[in-house]
């Protein structure tokens, strides 16, 4: 296979290779016709209201993310993610993709209170802040730290915060969608090529596996909602899988060791 020929290379020729990629992705996005947002997003399923608050499963499930978010951050903080991390510039990428997490709540509870383009606005923003900084502690474990701290941080999450920005101005869901591609296609690619100090594969995958999901629940809201007897819609339940993806990164810290190869 090209992936096991790829992996006997220098470390250089690899981290090219992942460069081109990216590049090609990039390349590629633009290649493909505008994609404008379709309004027809924003009709959900469960509009049910409860305690005075207008779409409510939509809204509360979000609070999943927030107790994600805070144990992920309250580890990093604590005695075991000072061990981990006895150079605290690595815990910061998953620093920030936990405060991402914890922002998608925020977002999102805020979109769903009132669905439109300017809401929704803020729930994308905070996704790609959790997006660009999960690539970044990637990069920063398995190819080399200055690298994914000093410059793929600070770097993807500008490009996060601009292709949010390009489609508030242009209507073009190109960038964003780019956003949503990076972790799905790179983490994988990047665990196949190098190796991790903390970051390991399975719990990766079962992570991408569960966003996936959340994704499908997402496209088939109003189908769910039927087919669950108006229980809970396919949205809530997307927030709910999304946040426990969220959590497999999190057990996957817990379960690293430090100096582990």
């Amino acid at each position: 296979m090209m992936l096991d020929r790829i992996r006997t290379l220098p470390a250089g020729a690899r981290s090219t290779f992942v460069w081109a990629l990216g590049l090609l992705l990039l390349g590629a996005t633009f290649a493909l016709p505008p994609l404008a947002q379709n309004q027809a997003y924003h009709d959900f399923a469960d509009k049910r209201a409860w305690l005075g608050i207008p779409n409510f499963g939509d809204v509360a499930s979000n609070l999943a993310f927030v107790v994600v978010g805070v144990v992920g951050l309250a580890f990093l903080l604590g005695e075991r993610g000072r061990i981990l991390f006895p150079d605290r510039r690595a815990a910061l990428p998953w620093m920030v993709f936990f405060a991402g997490a914890a922002l998608i709540a925020a977002g999102s509870a805020w979109y769903h209170l009132a669905p439109r383009d300017g809401t929704l606005f803020w729930d994308r923003l905070a996704m790609t802040v959790a997006f660009m900084s999960l690539v970044a502690a990637f990069v920063a474990d398995r190819i080399d730290l200055r690298l994914g701290v000093a410059y793929l941080l600070p770097g993807l999450l500008a490009f996060g915060v601009v292709s949010v920005w390009v489609w508030a101005a242009s209507d073009d869901l190109r960038l964003y969608a780019l956003t949503k591609a990076f972790p799905i296609l790179g983490i994988p690619i990047l665990c196949a090529l190098f190796p991790g100090r903390v970051t390991r594969f399975r719990f990766a995958l079962e992570a991408l596996l569960l966003f996936a999901l959340a994704s499908l629940f997402e496209a088939l809201d109003t189908e769910v909602f039927a087919a669950l007897g108006g229980a809970v819609s396919g949205h809530t339940l997307k927030h709910l899988v999304g946040a426990a993806a969220v959590w497999r990164f999190l057990a996957m810290l817990r379960r690293a060791k430090a100096g582990a190869p």
